[in-house]
């Protein structure tokens, strides 16, 4: 029997889904995360922008054109926040965001399998997703996920260190919904990665709030015998007057101190954003502050993206800019981020790095530097290795490099 668990959305999602798959296996399946021929679908949906709730829709009849007979069952955001457009498609089985370990009692119930409980995630690259909380008290004017996922909710640290501990991915990522409330019994993120200090793998964080940059907290990761110095701070706008409409709780200049602090302490630091197109109170005016903070905060890359109102939350009740608005300003903003891209790799050229080779396509040897560079290296390279390069010159979204 043969499972296909596909997902949408967050990189949250996507170590669920994994973790999904490495049940089934233990359970007899043969599991894929690539839409195929199946006897089982999983669907992993996700509703953070109305056309992320269509494409989850979609996925049904994607599907079903693989094998018209096969069981469909439904998890993740999408599915939490509408149930019955998934059961009116006549699929097997539905559930939202925050049971998805009900997805394998389900399988086993319609199978006849043992119900195993939700396994650490299956590990298919050379990095290892760590979730480590779920959930979210922000409430952030725009955003449904607090919604849809619930309080946040953390997990124990030895959970934790032993899972890091068992996989032999060279390394890890910290990742969550929020990672920067994460909070067990007073344990904060700080002394989580106080107590990763003995840990032999790369040590990657995922999305954090401007909040937890502290001279304690950069000190911490300072101890860590190899931390990926790439900070993907969420901005959204670099206007003070959209962030209070958002309920960010931060001002633009409140933020650039942040990064300030982030380069004293680590001067080649990556810090990566994402910043919405056209939120539903943004002038002109706000709009060019978020094109000039790009520049003014340094930023490696930037995630771009239009507003999307969503029912439920308090930005839905505002009044939406009209569609060409939204796209032009985002025409601009990938475009200033692309330039901001190009800046940041060129500072690299002709300094010694180090990659770890995640995957060989086309001729190439793919991977990352510690602070997010891709590398095109042209020779056949052990995957999972850590090897030393020179970036030679601009390449595709990366950079062309040389071993050293």
């Amino acid at each position: 029997m043969k499972a296909v668990v596909f997902t949408l959305g967050c990189k949250v999602n996507e170590v669920e889904s994994a973790s999904v798959m490495a049940t089934l296996e233990k359970m007899g399946w043969e599991t894929s995360d690539k839409l195929s021929f199946a006897d089982v679908f999983v669907l992993n949906t996700c509703a953070v922008t109305k056309e992320a709730e269509k494409k989850s829709r979609q996925l049904i009849a994607r599907a079903r054109r693989f094998n018209p007979e096969a069981e469909i069952f439904v998890c993740g955001c999408a599915s939490e926040k509408d149930r019955t457009a998934y059961e009116e498609k006549g699929v097997t089985f539905v559930c939202g965001a925050k049971n998805k370990g009900e997805i394998i009692t389900a399988i086993a119930s319609r199978f006849g399998c043992e119900d195993k409980g939700l396994s650490f995630p299956k590990q298919t690259k050379t990095r290892a997703f760590i979730k480590i909380q779920d959930g979210c008290n922000n409430f952030c004017s725009y955003c449904i996920i607090p919604y849809l996922r619930g309080r946040e909710k953390s997990r124990k640290i030895e959970d934790i260190l032993g899972e890091i501990e068992k996989t032999d991915c060279p390394e890890a990522v910290l990742n969550g919904i929020n990672i920067s409330a994460y909070g067990y019994e007073n344990i904060t993120l700080c002394d989580l990665i106080h107590s990763l200090k003995y840990i032999d793998k790369r040590v990657r964080l995922g999305s954090l709030e401007c909040n937890i940059i502290s001279e304690e907290f950069l000190t911490a990761l300072k101890s860590l015998k190899d931390f990926a110095p790439q900070f993907h701070l969420s901005l959204q706008s670099g206007s003070s007057a959209v962030l209070k409409a958002m309920n960010r709780h931060y001002t633009r200049e409140e933020y650039l101190e942040k990064c300030r602090l982030i380069y004293e302490y680590f001067p080649d630091a990556a810090i990566t954003t994402d910043i919405i197109a056209g939120f539903a109170t943004e002038t002109e005016v706000d709009f060019e502050q978020s094109l000039s903070i790009i520049e003014e905060a340094g930023f490696a890359r930037i995630h771009a993206f239009a507003f999307s109102p969503r029912e439920g939350t308090a930005a839905f009740k505002l009044k939406d800019l009209p569609p060409e608005v939204k796209s032009e300003r985002l025409h601009r903003l990938l475009e200033a981020g692309e330039r901001a891209s190009q800046r940041y790799i060129k500072r690299f050229l002709n300094q010694p790095l180090n990659f770890i080779a995640e995957e060989c396509v086309d001729g190439f040897t793919t991977g990352y530097t510690p602070n997010y560079i891709k590398v095109y290296v042209p020779l056949r390279l052990d995957c999972g290795k850590k090897y030393g390069v020179e970036l030679t010159d601009m390449f595709k979204d990366g950079a062309y490099a040389k071993l050293i």
